[in-house]
């Protein structure tokens, strides 16, 4: 088994469920073991981050939010709006990211985005409610949910790692595109939340975790 973080015993029974059902990631989690405990708090605070972290290295956005995080401090959409260029240009923050984390504050300051009422939508009118503020995607969307809202079907299908790690899972010869994720996830309901949480796990460790041979698809 994989050492790393302490594993998230809350995935134990969808895990369980997974592998039951799929003998690749059975395989696998004999071998891997848990994902590792991972989140991020609901509201402004665990969005940001997530902008924040976008495009650049894990390491790097540690350090971006920390940054950030004492700097303005609490991390809220009020205090955020209150920052000057000059403070969250010194935490890392590129100018996109500035402008983007302002238009968020603002939406959510003025009520226009209600993030903590985003717990009573659905999956689909959650996403569609965060991508109507400029500067949220699909995928961080889709990752908010997921993370800070637990959500238990959520699959993001443009995530890189993710299609990196379902290509060796499942010994693919190409990398799967986001229709041939989509298409891989439907045997994973309603459990993709855990297979994607179990998928980056895998992405992290691939000299212990993936096969390395591959076949050809049909």
């Amino acid at each position: 088994m994989i050492p790393d973080a302490q594993p998230d015993e809350c995935l134990r029974p969808a895990m369980d469920a997974l592998a039951a059902a799929d003998p690749d990631i059975a395989e696998a989690y004999a071998r891997c073991g848990l994902p590792p405990q991972r989140g991020s708090e609901p509201g402004f605070a665990g969005l940001m981050r997530m902008i924040a972290g976008q495009q650049v290295s894990v390491q790097s956005a540690r350090a971006i939010v920390a940054r950030l995080e004492e700097r303005v401090d609490p991390l809220t959409a009020e205090q955020f709006l209150k920052a000057s260029d000059a403070d969250l240009k010194a935490v890392g923050l590129s100018r996109p990211k500035m402008r983007y984390g302002r238009i968020l504050a603002g939406e959510i300051a003025a009520g226009a985005l209600d993030i903590q009422g985003l717990e009573a939508l659905d999956d689909a009118e959650a996403v569609a409610a965060l991508t109507r503020v400029k500067g949220i995607g699909q995928w961080t969307a889709e990752i908010y949910l997921l993370f800070a809202l637990k959500r238990p079907d959520v699959w993001p299908v443009g995530d890189l790692a993710l299609c990196v790690a379902a290509q060796h899972l499942k010994k693919l010869e190409a990398r799967p595109g986001p229709k041939a994720m989509l298409a891989l996830g439907e045997a994973w309901r309603p459990h993709r939340s855990a297979a994607a949480r179990f998928l980056w796990h895998l992405y992290r460790h691939p000299g212990v975790a993936l096969g390395r041979g591959v076949k050809k698809t049909a």
